[in-house]
């Protein structure tokens, strides 16, 4: 075996063999220091979060008692794509996460950009939606406040944990995501008890309520338990960050989706045996109510903070991996270079951190809970779609040895499921559609000017200098 050589900025060889870039002299790399054990309880803290506290009642209002059906569902879907994860990851282990995957599977740089650009607002779009729902029911146990104000004091708080350090936020979300865990076991509890006790009707959980067709609001209820499912994928884009990138990624990324599909399951099922589902279809707070139809003496108070500590969880890691993922597209040459800026001591990207925390903010003050939360779901369902046809493209690569490969049916069945979910048949309402449309707009707008503007250079580059 050949022992690796360090250089003076602390990298080694065998890292600049998993990151395929040769570090610069003048530009301090990230710090590799996630452990095996860290990557899980990030995974997990992404997943477990705002969906499953705040959407419960949602899905009930589409599916009736059978609230578990949807989870599951979508639990099986979004394994599927995580297959196409984890064996890219291992392939091609840097930041830049599906745009990367797109750039190699297609050779397309403004494919690339699009891609890059999809995920961006996918991640940006899911902290404003975690920062609003900070403001909703659970806070006013404690306190009445504009969701605005408490959404932009929320986002900077984030911002400065943020550029404090990788290690401090994996350390901080290591803290938040046990505590979350601990609510939503809670209600697993709860759930237990009330089965040895005789008391709630579990009968109720296998009512299937609907308006129209059965299918169809299966898939409406999916739709938004795929919301509960999402920030798996965000854990490709630490992969600089981690020790062991090739062997600890995919395990982490399938260990924290199947903790988070069990736990969900049980959640699902306990709510809709102890509250009737129109009772949760009215309430922000569905879990609070299940709280509160129990005889377990928890005050509502502590349950409503370990709630208000999951949702900003979300939001943590959705902006950590969001400003990770602006660095990894700028090191890439795929935007400025500026955003790919490091800080020397902290190790992390301030510019980076800066501009995915101003488009949170704009997106908090100007959308809706609901609505931001169904934009998230149809940009990351696109994306999905083309990093498992990505993952199909590719399969003409030579496996590396001790990476995952994924069964080819798995990322064939996910991106046909991602193009399912991602149509009108979902129910799905118009303003999202919009409101996607518009996103990428920007994000072509933003191509189109990049193509102009460099053409001119190279116009003024080839004709001959007057005299």
């Amino acid at each position: 075996m050949t022992a690796s050589h360090t250089r003076g900025d602390g990298t080694t060889d065998d890292e600049t063999a998993v990151t395929g870039r040769t570090p610069d002299a003048e530009q301090p790399a990230l710090a590799r220091v996630l452990s095996g054990r860290m990557l899980v309880f990030l995974v997990l803290g992404d997943v477990l979060g705002s969906g499953i506290y705040a959407l419960t009642g949602q899905i009930a209002a589409d599916v009736g008692g059978m609230i578990w059906a949807p989870f599951l569902i979508a639990f099986t879907l979004a394994l599927l794509t995580g297959t196409s994860y984890a064996e890219l990851a291992g392939k091609h282990p840097r930041a830049a996460g599906a745009a990367l995957y797109a750039d190699q599977a297609f050779r397309r740089p403004y494919l690339t950009f699009m891609v890059g650009f999809t995920v961006l607002a996918a991640g940006i779009t899911s902290t404003a939606t975690a920062a609003q729902a900070i403001g909703g029911e659970y806070l006013t146990e404690f306190v009445t406040a504009p969701v605005v104000v408490v959404a932009v004091v929320f986002l900077l708080l984030t911002a400065v944990l943020n550029a404090r350090g990788i290690e401090e936020s994996a350390r901080v979300n290591l803290v938040l995501t046990v505590i979350e865990l601990a609510g939503l076991l809670l209600i697993v509890g709860i759930g237990v008890y009330a089965l040895l006790t005789g008391t709630g009707e579990p009968g109720r959980a296998f009512e299937l309520r609907a308006e129209g067709p059965a299918p169809l609001a299966l898939l409406a209820g999916t739709t938004l338990a795929f919301y509960s499912m999402l920030g798996f994928e965000n854990s490709v884009n630490l992969v600089e960050e981690a020790r062991r990138p090739r062997r600890d990624l995919p395990r982490a990324l399938f260990g924290g989706m199947f903790i988070a599909g069990i736990v969900y399951l049980f959640v699902a099922f306990t709510s809709a045996a102890l509250v009737d589902p129109d009772v949760l279809a009215g309430s922000s707070a569905p879990l609070l109510e299940v709280l509160k139809a129990s005889d377990v003496p928890v005050p509502p108070k502590l349950f409503a903070a370990v709630a208000l500590v999951a949702v900003a969880n979300t939001a943590l890691i959705n902006m950590v991996m969001a400003s990770r993922l602006v660095y990894g597209m700028a090191a890439q040459g795929t935007i400025p270079a500026v955003f790919a800026r490091v800080l020397p001591g902290r190790r992390t990207p301030p510019v980076a951190i800066g501009l995915v925390t101003a488009l949170a903010v704009a997106l908090a003050c100007t959308g809706q809970l609901a609505g931001l939360a169904d934009t998230t779901v149809l940009l990351l369902l696109l994306v999905f779609l083309i990093v498992n046809i990505s993952a199909l493209a590719l399969r003409r690569e030579p496996a590396l040895p001790g990476a995952y490969r994924a069964p080819t049916w798995a990322p064939a069945l996910g991106a046909l499921s991602c193009a399912v979910l991602a149509t009108p048949l979902v129910h799905r309402e118009g303003t999202a559609y919009l409101r996607a449309l518009g996103l990428l707009a920007i994000a072509a707008l933003v191509v189109i000017t990049r193509k102009v503007v460099n053409g001119r250079f190279r116009a003024c580059a080839s004709r001959p200098p007057s005299l």
